[in-house]
């Protein structure tokens, strides 16, 4: 048997409640949800009183569910009786605030003054003016007064202590049918991009782990915290954060130095991935989508080789200018941000001057060369297909432009018999 009230698990009904010491007694005449005939009417009366029911309601249910037929008189007898009354013999202001303030404590600081009234009637068994409790809430609780009477969702905050507490990765997939993957990481508090890569594959653990690596050497450090979605692609990267973090003695020491997350949460990688689209990829995706209609692109292997042999320095060359350009453009004030606004690169290596610091944990090259590939990844993404390509390509200047591109990519795709 549960108590209504808490939801503490009493076993053998009991007077009141050993948890929220609420009286409970008329549970011993609840059997499989329903309530036997042999209850008394004053603790039927009682009962539904306190729920909140009218005078006609109680007697239409007392009726209706329970075969006991009153009249209002007699029902107006009992209650006095029970010293029960919505206008009278209203609790000590002292009871009510202490109520209030133990609902505050948890999910009832998301009630309004109705709510919180209901509340106090029901669970608590007080009687109080609505009033009183609006008063009381205003006096209690006023941010939470003021953010309800807006009548707008009120979203958690972003917070971060500084540069390289918290490195964001994800993958970008919107030209992946043309077979290009990008892989980024920004920098939570500062907002700066630490890494945007463009390569044959952005789901291989190898590929990841070694942007990790090389932007962990280019910078000289590893952040507190690593977050990624729960992609396969991120174990590798999220391992070696971890062994790299074993030896640290903070919170957020080994394997508390990763989280893994949905993609949704993961806000500041997902939300810079909205302007990338605007200022890059949609003239990617129309260029690409113009040449498969045009019929120069089928969507097939050898074609999207073809397409990262040809196009992928470009591309590479236009994400570095693209992180570049946001790296030192101003971010604008918001006004729930906890995060400074500023330009990301002086955000990042000048925290100071926005009351943060540098949260960032140094790590040697002779750490990192245990984590080091042999080898690269193919160019092309197959070999093959990569020296084939290579072989047609010889004599002929390497594309520079994007014009150049096209006009590579439609002669080599000709030569090739694709």
């Amino acid at each position: 048997m549960f108590c209504p009230y808490c939801g503490h698990n009493v076993g053998e009904v009991v007077k009141f409640c050993g948890s929220c010491g609420k009286h409970i007694e008329f549970l011993a005449f609840v059997d499989n949800g329903s309530i036997q005939e042999n209850i008394s009417i004053e603790d039927l009366i009682q009962k539904y009183f306190r729920d909140g029911y009218s005078y006609n309601e109680i007697l239409d249910i007392l009726a209706l569910k329970h075969k006991q037929k009153i009249s209002l008189t007699t029902l107006k007898c009992k209650l006095r009786s029970l010293s029960l009354s919505r206008k009278k013999h209203y609790s000590a202001q002292a009871l009510i605030r202490a109520a209030i303030i133990e609902e505050l404590k948890g999910p009832g600081q998301h009630y309004g003054y109705r709510s919180m009234w209901q509340t106090l009637r029901q669970k608590h068994h007080l009687s109080v003016k609505r009033h009183d409790v609006m008063v009381m809430m205003a006096e209690l609780d006023p941010s939470g007064v003021q953010k309800r009477s807006r009548r707008k969702f009120v979203r958690r905050v972003y917070d971060s202590p500084g540069p390289n507490h918290t490195w964001h990765v994800d993958g970008y997939d919107k030209l992946k049918p043309y077979g290009l993957a990008i892989s980024g990481c920004i920098d939570g508090y500062s907002r700066k991009v630490l890494w945007l890569v463009c390569g044959a594959t952005n789901s291989n653990p190898e590929v990841i782990a070694q942007h990790y690596v090389q932007c962990a050497s280019e910078f000289g450090v590893i952040p507190v915290r690593l977050r990624t979605d729960c992609g396969t692609e991120n174990g590798t990267m999220a391992a070696m954060q971890c062994a790299l973090r074993s030896s640290h003695q903070d919170f957020f020491a080994g394997a508390a130095s990763h989280m893994y997350g949905s993609s949704t949460t993961n806000q500041r990688i997902e939300s810079w991935w909205s302007y990338f689209r605007k200022q890059r990829t949609q003239f990617w995706m129309d260029l690409f989508s113009d040449m498969k209609e045009m019929h120069l692109f089928n969507g097939s292997h050898e074609h999207m080789c073809l397409v990262r042999f040809i196009f992928m320095a470009v591309l590479q060359r236009d994400l570095e200018e693209c992180k570049r350009k946001w790296n030192t453009h101003l971010i604008r004030p918001v006004s729930q941000s906890r995060c400074p606004s500023g330009k990301p690169d002086v955000m990042y290596y000048l925290p100071h001057r926005f009351g943060g610091r540098d949260c960032g944990l140094a790590v040697g090259h002779q750490e990192l060369s245990q984590f080091r590939m042999s080898s690269t990844p193919n160019f092309c993404g197959d070999p093959h297909l990569q020296e084939h390509f290579e072989g047609l390509n010889s004599g002929f200047s390497s594309s520079q432009t994007l014009e150049s591109c096209v006009e590579n990519y439609i002669r080599l795709k000709r030569l090739a018999g694709l």
